[in-house]
């Protein structure tokens, strides 16, 4: 028996031939549905599914407060997050003394200047004389206070302050943008621009302006100015680059490493036990069913209790006995764990996985496990039709597991959560009823289907490489036996008689008389010891009808 209910169903269902088809069917649903009762549903209390993973992301970390489900998975981290400074004016003045910003601005100051600094979101040549920003593309606040920038544990100022992040700009163009990043303002930009362009207009159609008038108008040409699509590169390239450096500096941390590795060996160690236990569990529970079945007429209560204790006792007892097994599905429960959690980290990286979906990964991945084990390790020895059939049964389970949860999943959002106890039952029945009957149609389907036999008989006459390493072992294991064999020979004695065979072949092949040939053979047959198994004379010794030829 294998790990799990999924593998277990997978590899005892053998149809008898001979029974009778619903009978046997019938047989087989019952024991699944026991088994999945026990190990997939029963005992899922161990493994509390956290919505987004139990390792924080920085995709994950950012959807806290936007997404109500979403929290920080390590305390530290939101100790991190709650005790960062504020972002004041204090706070922005460190932004804005950073030693990078003073190197850029001076930078720009002596480019227009020289009168060849150009304008990174027009496009176009700044006046000597016009007024110029330093603009953060990405502004100082959101990077101060963005949750994957604390929980990368990266500067804020050294992020802010970035060359790709800092970029020329005309004061009224900066200046009109306050506290919008550059998707809504340029949104802002298209929203507003039949509005801006009238207005243009009408103050060019003035014949005199007031100061505030011509200060106006010239911010409304220079916002028309602005090549939307040249910002929002610019934009994406210094997010991109943002991104890159989060995604480097926390990825590679030993924070995040630790905590990969600590929730892998916590969702690892309590798969581990699950399975154990649904595995002791099943044992019993059929060991009881077999132990109902003794209780004669007329009924007795303690009679009946008698058989329970008795069901309990053989069935720990058989668990005992199959310790091997206990231990392999240890192993193998943890195994698919600690893979599902690492999982689900991957995923929670680009994005976030509902509860649900974390469950449904779990759940797939002792399938997963069981089936490349059989498919690349072959510990059975299986013909490679017979591995494929094997594999496709165990991936069939697995897909009916997932079935079945996502059926409870659905039933648990209609009204009947609503009523107390019922709640609870109902969705895990559905659930397990669901998986127990399309595992066991399944499997029936590969064991007796005509089409499935044919072609597993003919992938086993493909002669795999697995195929060609087991014709090789076994060559090599007659060559061992056969190496034994001759270590058993005196070599000396072999030689010795090796040699007087050969003489004695020499003086036949040059024997031509008839008489010589008959000497010699007798010659031949006392050296070697060989008893003649006639006395005189042949000729006489045959005449006489009561003699009889013994050989030894």
């Amino acid at each position: 028996m294998s790990k799990s209910y999924v593998i277990e169903a997978s590899k005892d269902f053998y149809p008898e031939k001979n029974d009778d088809i619903m009978d046997s069917l019938f047989e087989q649903y019952e024991k699944v549905i026991v088994r999945s009762i026990i190990t997939s549903f029963g005992l899922d209390f161990f493994i509390k599914d956290q919505h987004g993973g139990d390792v924080d992301t920085i995709n994950n970390v950012r959807q806290i407060g936007i997404d109500n489900q979403m929290i920080y998975k390590n305390k530290s981290n939101q100790s991190n997050y709650e005790n960062r400074p504020e972002y004041d004016k204090d706070m922005s003045r460190i932004y804005h003394q950073d030693k990078n910003y003073i190197f850029r601005n001076r930078e720009i100051s002596r480019q227009k200047k020289e009168g060849i600094l150009n304008d990174a979101y027009t496009n176009k040549k700044v006046a000597r004389n016009a007024d110029v920003d330093l603009d953060h593309v990405i502004s100082a606040k959101e990077i101060h206070d963005d949750r994957g920038r604390v929980l990368a544990g990266l500067s804020g100022c050294k992020l802010a302050n970035s060359e790709e992040n800092l970029q020329p700009t005309d004061r009224s163009i900066n200046r009109s943008m306050g506290k919008k990043d550059i998707k809504e303002y340029t949104k802002y930009l298209e929203n507003t621009r039949e509005e801006r362009q009238k207005q243009i207009t009408i103050l060019k159609s003035k014949n005199q302006l007031t100061d505030k008038e011509r200060k106006q108008l010239n911010k409304y040409e220079k916002l028309e100015e602005v090549d939307i699509e040249q910002m929002k590169k610019i934009d994406s390239q210094s997010r991109k680059s943002y991104e890159a450096k989060l995604a480097s500096a926390y990825y590679t941390s030993p924070n995040f490493r630790k905590d990969v590795a600590f929730a892998a060996g916590t969702i690892g160690l309590k798969m581990g036990i699950r399975e154990t236990l649904g595995f002791v569990f099943t044992e019993i529970w059929f060991c009881v069913k077999d132990e109902f079945s003794k209780i004669g007429q007329p009924f007795s209560f303690g009679e009946l209790l008698n058989a329970i204790g008795n069901g309990i006792k053989h069935g720990v007892e058989n668990a005992k006995e199959k310790y091997k097994e206990l231990l392999a599905k240890f192993k193998d429960g943890a195994l698919a764990g600690a893979l599902s959690s690492i999982t689900t980290t991957i995923c929670n990286i680009f994005f976030t996985t509902a509860k649900n979906v974390v469950k449904l990964i779990r759940q797939v991945y002792p399938s997963l496990v069981e089936a490349a084990k059989v498919l690349f390790l072959n510990p059975d020895n299986f013909g490679f039709g017979d591995r494929i059939r094997a594999v496709l049964k165990i991936l069939a389970t697995g897909a009916s597991v997932v079935v079945g949860t996502v059926v409870t999943e659905a039933i648990n959002k209609t009204p009947i959560v609503t009523i107390p106890v019922v709640n609870k039952i109902v969705p895990t029945f559905c659930g397990t009823f669901v998986t127990g009957i399309m595992t066991c149609s399944l499997l029936y389907f590969f064991d007796r289907s005509e089409i499935m036999n044919k072609l597993v008989n003919w992938l086993n006459k493909i002669n795999t490489l697995s195929a060609e390493v087991e014709y090789f072992r076994q060559q090599a294991i007659y060559f061992e036996m056969y190496a034994a064999k001759l270590m058993e020979i005196d070599l000396e004695k072999f030689k010795k008689e090796t040699s007087m065979y050969n003489s004695f072949a020499q003086d036949i092949e040059n024997i031509t008389d008839e008489k010589e040939l008959n000497r010699k053979l007798k010659e031949i047959m006392t050296l070697t010891g060989i008893k003649i198994p006639w006395e005189g004379e042949f000729d006489s010794f045959m005449s006489n009808k009561n003699n009889r030829l013994v050989f030894e």
